[in-house]
């Protein structure tokens, strides 16, 4: 399993090219068509709808992304579809219609986010779903997650894309749910080969960790997120081959 060298070239708009003061919230098909009109790649999230459809969407929770509260996984798909996302005028797409809208155009990065709550392994339906979708598609795709143990599941429902590990310093503020052990293990990496991974993708900020400069010794492909200047840019490519950015327009 190799990472599409596209991945390590284009820079990735996270949560595609989004700016809602242009009509173009996070993660939607505006956003979308806007990365691939200015040639960058794209990281999107996936969260699962009520009858387990993997829908294109960041939060757990609507309101602060939509014109609705409550948890993304309490509406069904074609509920979601019908709720208007913050600052455009569509709605929550299903990670079918936005593979569809891609079409293997430029490199796509999807990040399963979390469905146990505290990075464990109550995982398994979000996968399965993403992977169905996924399915037969022809382009540049790679999944990852924070949780080891849905980068695991993703080995065994769609082993023939490329997986990574989301990974940060993982601070208690950030991870309140988390228990503190977990937060500590998960901190050095350890999953990363029996996973099957391929590559990372680290916060900006904990670049100079010892331990992601062991993976890229060893012929890991670090990715980072979230940078967001030029001088950040500089700086974080020093160690990433690659970054996901948001709020200006990376260098190509």
């Amino acid at each position: 399993m190799v990472l599409d060298p596209a991945f390590l070239q284009i820079p990735l708009a996270h949560r595609a090219l989004h700016d809602v003061s242009d009509g173009r919230p996070e993660n939607s098909r505006a956003a979308i068509r806007a990365a691939m009109a200015h040639g960058y790649g794209i990281e999107i999230d996936l969260q699962l709808s009520k009858d387990g459809q993997a829908m294109v969407f960041h939060d757990y929770q609507l309101e602060r992304l939509a014109e609705a509260s409550g948890p993304v996984r309490q509406r069904t798909a074609a509920e979601l579809a019908g709720i208007a996302l913050r600052g455009g005028d569509e709605g929550v797409p299903t990670f079918a219609e936005v593979l569809a809208l891609v079409d293997g155009r430029v490199p796509l990065l999807v990040e399963i986010k979390d469905q146990d709550g505290a990075l464990g392994k109550n995982v398994g339906v979000l996968e399965a779903a993403a992977a169905k979708a996924a399915r037969g598609y022809d382009g540049p795709l790679a999944f990852m997650s924070f949780n080891p143990e849905s980068v695991a599941a993703m080995a065994r429902f769609a082993p023939e894309v490329p997986r990574g590990l989301v990974t940060e310093e993982f601070d208690a503020d950030e991870w309140p749910l988390v228990r503190a052990a977990v937060r500590d293990r998960l901190r050095d990496i350890p999953d990363y080969d029996r996973v099957g991974a391929c590559f990372i993708s680290h916060h900006v900020s904990d670049l100079k960790r010892a331990r992601v400069a062991d993976l890229k010794k060893a012929g890991t492909h670090v990715l980072c997120w979230t940078v967001k200047s030029t001088e950040i840019e500089a700086e974080a490519r020093e160690v990433a081959d690659n970054v996901t950015f948001e709020g200006y327009l990376a260098a190509k």
